[in-house]
């Protein structure tokens, strides 16, 4: 069975390197699947992407050499359970605030006696090119899970879920971090406060010994972020790549006919 690099580099202390598949198109994910990254996640939360389109581009990525994950629409055990099924490499679990939310993730992406996945499924040994009884048994070692830290409560029991066995790394969103921060006067958070959120996230990171990451809009914001100690990184998307050089092109050939695209992730 193969392994996953991914966990490999987190606790080898190097840069994990990805981006966000929100498209569902799957040549464009076996075209970036080959461009070197490390990992991509398929983003089944905000995406409107379905669950066959997923499960083949999970194949794609796998068959590429890179590492398939998905950010699931939440933590629950049935979605979970369905993603790792269609051949996930690992999870993404979004709103993680309490230790119970975590708890119940990290037993959902574990067989028994480690956690509580049923057994069954096809694409999951099929990615790992291993027959399903050899997956069975390795499973455990080889998941990814990654939970978010997305608001002040998540960062107030973040040392308690960080410590959690189970947990590979933390990623957090920061347009849903920031919209849940508030300031000293109890309005909107600045750009202050958003950092000083993310210093607390990376030091209790480094104090449990779990990886911490994020996602960032362009190389030099994961240079910086990685300076800081960061591991697992998300650079842009396959929108906003597509996006984005398309309007840096019209920009200088014609600008009068510029628009601004509204592209976040």
């Amino acid at each position: 069975m193969q392994t996953n690099p991914v966990k490999q580099l987190l606790k080898s202390g190097k840069l994990a390197l990805g981006t966000w598949l929100s498209l569902g198109d799957l040549l464009a994910t076996r075209i970036l699947a080959r461009s070197g990254f490390d990992w991509l996640t398929v983003d089944l939360e905000h995406g409107s992407i379905d669950w066959a389109q997923a499960a083949a581009l999970f194949g794609a990525i796998a068959d590429a050499g890179s590492v398939p994950l998905v950010r699931v629409p939440e933590g629950s055990p049935r979605d979970i359970k369905r993603a790792l099924d269609a051949g996930a490499w690992g999870i993404v679990v979004p709103m993680v605030d309490t230790v119970e939310q975590a708890r119940t993730a990290i037993a959902a992406a574990k067989y028994p006696p480690v956690g509580s996945r049923s057994l069954g499924g096809t694409s999951h040994a099929l990615n790992f090119a291993a027959p399903a009884a050899e997956y069975y048994a390795k499973a455990n070692d080889e998941i990814l899970v990654v939970l978010q830290t997305e608001s002040p409560t998540g960062i107030a029991n973040a040392e308690q879920i960080y410590r959690l066995p189970g947990v590979d790394a933390i990623f957090v969103g920061p347009t849903d971090l920031r919209a849940r921060l508030t300031s000293e006067s109890g309005g909107p958070a600045s750009d202050a406060d958003l950092e000083t959120a993310l210093s607390k996230i990376i030091a209790v990171g480094k104090a449990t010994g779990t990886p911490t990451g994020m996602h960032v809009m362009d190389v030099e914001a994961a240079r910086r972020r990685a300076g800081q100690g960061m591991q697992f990184l998300a650079v842009a998307s396959d929108i906003r790549f597509m996006a984005t050089h398309a309007a840096e092109a019209i920009q200088k050939l014609k600008p009068e006919a510029a628009r601004k695209t509204g592209v976040g992730y």
